[in-house]
C-alpha cells in the first residue's frame, strides 16, 4: 500500500513539473521575428540584425553598470528598447550598440572604433581607472540579439559544456601572478600586475530556416560568441586571428589605444525550433543541473511527514472530543485537557491591531504569490519575457489592496477593536510603508555609487502614485465591507475572568515552541532558495517555476500542520494564548531565511566593499519581512481554523 502512494506521489509531482515547466514553450508577447537577405525580403522580414547590450554586474559587487559608464564603444544613433516596470526595478538599461550586421552576410575582423588614453588626460586617466576597476572586480558584459541572450560556451569538467550568458570585460594576472578564476586562463596572460581586455568578438549566429514549413525568412535560434584579446596597431591593419593580447600595465605610464573588433558567421540549424530556442542555455546552466529524484525524493518524504502528522492528529483528536461528550460535566471538571480553556480560548488577543494588520497584509502577498507562480508556471513569465515576473508581483499587490483591508477589518471587528481609522491606515500604510523606506535607502547608496540599478526619481514617483492612488483606495474599500460585517461568530462564549494558566514545561512555553514551528517549513524550501539566490546574487537565470510552485503547495502544508500541531499540544498545556503564537510559530520560518541569507553570504558569494554589503543586507531585510507576513498568515488562519472546528463539535454546557 505505501509503494502504491508513493508511486502515486512522484507520478503526480513528475506531471505537475512536466506542465509547468516553462523552458520549451512562450505564451503570447514574443512574437518570433523573421530575417532575410538584403534584397530578398519583403516588409515583414528585417535584413539587419542589431545588437543591443544590457547593464554589466558581477558576483563580487551588489553594483551593476551601465554598459556606457565602462568606455566601450557607442551607437552613433542610440536608442532604448522600451522598458518595463519589472526590468526598471532590478536596474536592467538596455541601449543599442554598434555592432549591427546584414543576415547571413559573413563579417571577418571588422573594426567598430577605437579607444585612446592619454596619461596627462586626467579625464581619460578616469576612464581607464574605471575599466580597470571592471577588470579587477570581474564585472561582465550581457549582450542580446532579438530578445536572446549572447552566450559565451565553453567546456567544463566531465566533459560538459557551460554557456554563459555574459562574458567578462577582460582578465586581470595580480602581483603575484594569480589570474582571476571567472577569467579565460590563457597562457599569454603571464605579465604580473597587467590587465588583458577582450576587445575582440567571434559571434556564431544560427538560424532556423522556414523554407521547408511554409514561412518565410529565417528565425535566430542561437547566438553564441567567444571573446579574445588581441593588441591591434591601428584600424587599418587588422589581424583578428593571431597576435599579442591587449595588455594594460598596471601603472599608467605611457599612452593606451583600445581596437575593438569583430568577426560574425551565420549558420544554419532546422533541427533547433525557435519556441526551444532558450534550452541550450538553460539546460548548461551551472547548479541547475538538480538532481531531479532527489528533489522529488525530499518532496514526497515532506508529504508523508505532513501526512503522518494529520493522521495522528485526527485520530488523537476523535479520541479527546468522544471521551469529552460521553463524560458527565462533574467529571470532565477534574479532568485536564483543551477543552478545559473553553472559555478563553476565542479571548481577544493583545495588540490585536497590529495582528489584524499583519493578516491583512499577509494575505495581500499570500494571493499575490499565488497568482504570480502560477503564471510563472504556465509560461507567461519565462526569462525570454524580461523583467515581466517583477512586473506583475507589483501589479498585482497594488490591485489586492481589497483583501487586505477586508481580512484586517474583519479580524479586529472580532477582537473587539473600534479604531477603525486607525487600522485601515495602519494595514495600507505600515508594512509597505516600512518596505518602501528600506527601498529607497538602498536606491540612495546606488545612486551615490552611480549605479545604473538606481531607480530613476520619475518611476519612485510612479511607484508612490500606484501605492496611494490604487492600493491605498482599494484597502479603504476593503475595510469598509469588513467593517460592514458582523463579528466572526465563535462556537463558545468567552468568560469574563480569564483563567489562570499552569506552570508549564520547557516545551511548551512560547520561545522553545515558536523556534522548533520554523524548522519544517524552512527544510522544504532550503534547497529552491539556494537557486533563487544564485538566480538573484549570481546573476543566473531561475526557470524552474513547476518545482517552485510545487515547493510552495508543499510549504503551504507543513506550514500549517506544524502550527497546527503546536496549537494543540499548548492547549492541551492549558495555555489558551494561541492568537500570536500560531502567527510566530510558522512566521519563524523567516528567522531561518535569514540565517541562511547570511551563510549564503559568507560562503557563497565573493562580495567586498561595504556599500555591497549593505545593498545585499538590505534587500534581504525586505524578502524576509514578505516571507515572514506571508507564512505567519498561512500559520494563523490553519489555527484559526483547526481552534474553530474543534470547540465547534464538543459539548460545551
Amino acid at each position: 500500500m505505501k509503494r502504491r502512494i508513493h508511486l502515486g506521489l512522484v507520478l503526480v509531482c513528475s506531471l505537475v513539473s512536466y506542465f509547468c515547466s516553462c523552458s520549451a514553450f512562450y505564451l503570447p508577447g514574443l512574437a518570433p521575428v523573421s530575417f532575410c537577405e538584403e534584397g530578398k525580403g519583403g516588409e515583414d522580414c528585417q535584413t539587419v540584425i542589431q545588437l543591443f547590450v544590457n547593464r554589466l554586474d558581477s558576483v563580487e559587487s551588489v553594483l551593476p553598470y551601465e554598459y556606457d559608464v565602462f568606455d566601450f564603444c557607442k551607437d552613433a544613433k542610440e536608442m532604448r528598447p522600451s522598458e518595463n516596470l519589472g526590468q526598471v526595478l532590478f536596474g536592467e538599461r538596455i541601449e543599442s550598440s554598434p555592432y549591427k550586421f546584414n543576415f547571413k552576410q559573413a563579417v571577418n575582423c571588422k573594426a567598430v572604433c577605437t579607444k585612446t588614453y592619454h596619461k596627462g588626460n586626467q579625464e581619460e586617466t578616469a576612464k581607464l581607472d574605471f575599466l580597470k576597476m571592471g577588470m579587477q572586480l570581474n564585472y561582465q558584459h550581457h549582450w542580446i540579439v532579438d530578445n536572446m541572450p549572447v552566450t559565451w560556451c565553453y567546456d567544463v569538467e566531465d566533459g560538459q559544456k557551460y554557456c554563459n550568458p555574459g562574458f567578462p570585460i577582460g582578465c586581470l594576472v595580480t602581483a603575484d601572478g594569480r589570474v582571476k578564476d571567472a577569467c579565460v586562463i590563457n597562457a599569454e596572460f603571464h605579465d604580473k600586475n597587467t590587465f588583458y581586455v577582450f576587445n575582440h568578438v567571434d559571434i556564431k549566429i544560427t538560424y532556423h530556416s522556414g523554407t521547408t514549413e511554409g514561412w518565410r525568412g529565417a528565425r535566430l535560434v542561437a547566438a553564441t560568441m567567444e571573446p579574445k584579446s588581441i593588441k591591434q596597431v591601428d584600424e587599418k591593419t587588422l589581424n583578428c586571428e593571431t597576435g599579442s593580447p591587449m595588455a594594460i600595465p598596471g601603472d599608467f605610464e605611457n599612452d593606451v589605444s583600445v581596437v575593438y573588433t569583430y568577426s560574425v558567421q551565420f549558420v544554419e540549424d532546422n533541427s533547433i525550433k525557435w519556441a526551444s530556442r532558450w534550452d541550450y542555455i538553460l539546460v548548461s546552466m551551472p547548479h541547475t543541473n538538480i538532481q531531479w529524484f532527489s528533489i522529488m525524493n525530499s518532496l514526497v518524504i515532506v508529504l508523508f511527514l505532513s501526512g503522518m502528522v494529520a493522521m495522528i492528529m485526527l485520530r488523537t483528536l476523535h479520541k479527546d472530543i468522544a471521551r469529552y461528550n460521553q463524560v458527565d460535566q462533574e467529571d470532565a471538571q477534574e479532568e485536564s485537557g483543551w477543552k478545559q480553556v473553553h472559555g478563553d480560548v476565542f479571548r481577544p488577543p493583545r495588540k490585536g491591531m497590529l495582528l489584524s494588520v499583519f493578516l491583512g497584509q499577509g494575505t495581500q502577498i499570500f494571493i499575490m504569490t499565488f497568482i504570480t507562480l502560477f503564471l510563472a508556471c504556465l509560461g507567461f513569465l519565462s526569462p525570454a519575457n524580461r523583467g515581466a515576473l517583477m512586473t506583475c508581483a507589483v501589479v498585482l499587490w497594488v490591485l489586492l489592496g481589497t483583501p487586505a483591508g477586508y481580512v484586517s477589518a474583519r479580524l479586529y471587528k472580532t477582537f473587539g477593536g473600534e479604531k477603525w481609522k486607525t487600522n485601515v491606515l495602519l494595514t495600507a500604510l505600515l508594512c509597505p510603508g516600512i518596505v518602501f523606506a528600506d527601498f529607497f535607502l538602498m536606491n540612495l547608496i546606488l545612486w551615490v555609487e552611480g549605479s545604473s540599478a538606481a531607480i530613476p526619481f520619475g518611476t519612485l514617483v510612479a511607484i508612490l502614485a500606484l501605492w496611494f492612488g490604487i492600493s491605498v483606495p482599494l484597502t479603504f474599500v476593503g475595510a469598509y465591507f469588513g467593517f460592514k460585517k458582523p463579528a466572526i461568530e465563535q462556537p463558545v462564549r468567552t468568560n469574563q475572568i480569564p483563567r489562570q494558566i499552569p506552570e508549564q514545561s520547557f516545551f511548551t512555553k512560547p520561545i522553545p515552541g515558536i523556534v522548533m514551528g520554523g524548522i519544517l517549513p524552512f527544510g522544504c524550501i532550503f534547497i529552491q532558495l539556494f537557486f533563487i539566490l544564485n538566480s538573484i546574487w549570481s546573476h543566473q537565470m531561475y526557470y524552474m517555476f513547476g518545482f517552485l510552485f510545487l515547493v510552495f503547495i508543499i510549504l503551504l502544508i507543513t506550514c500549517s500542520e506544524a502550527t497546527i500541531l503546536l496549537c494543540y499540544f499548548h492547549l492541551c498545556a492549558e495555555d489558551y494564548h494561541w492568537w500570536w503564537r500560531s502567527f510566530l510559530t510558522s512566521g519563524f520560518t523567516a528567522v531561518y531565511l535569514f540565517i541562511y541569507a547570511v551563510h549564503y553570504f559568507f560562503s557563497k558569494l565573493q562580495i567586498i566593499g561595504a556599500a555591497s554589503t549593505i545593498l545585499y543586507f538590505g534587500y534581504t531585510m525586505i524578502m524576509v519581512l514578505i516571507f515572514f507576513l506571508f507564512t505567519g498568515t498561512i500559520g494563523f488562519f490553519a489555527c484559526f481554523w483547526f481552534v474553530n472546528k474543534i470547540y465547534s463539535v464538543v459539548k460545551v454546557d
